[in-house]
């Protein structure tokens, strides 16, 4: 039924990512040099095109996008961070977070409480 109707977009495997070697997860704060389409359509272009990137949020407040990206170790990191996203003309300014510990992860959305 949900399939027919459109409401699943695809199935996945849940892969425990420190199992494949992913030590680190990052998430970063992005901010563009200007709110113009051409920045925006720019900067989601290349993120699109960067492997490493598992997720990436337009977002309200100070920063423009949040993505979330997973590493090896922090070398492998450091050149995510340096030589492919700063070299993404239109970003202004990174803001790295580094997470210690993942206490839940996503799992699925709530559908009993939709269910009315």
């Amino acid at each position: 039924m949900m399939e027919t109707d459109g409401k699943i977009s695809h199935y996945a495997a849940h892969v425990d990512r420190t199992s494949i070697g992913l030590e680190l997860q990052v998430f970063i704060e992005i901010k563009l040099s200007s709110h113009r389409r051409k920045d925006f359509e720019e900067f989601e272009e290349s993120i699109i095109k960067l492997n490493d990137v598992l997720e990436c949020h337009m977002i309200s407040g100070e920063f423009d996008f949040l993505i979330r990206v997973a590493a090896r170790n922090a070398a492998d990191f450091e050149q995510l961070f340096r030589d492919r996203l700063a070299d993404i003309p239109c970003v202004q300014q990174m803001r790295t977070l580094m997470s210690l510990r993942t206490n839940k992860e996503f799992r699925g959305y709530n559908l009993d409480s939709l269910v009315r």
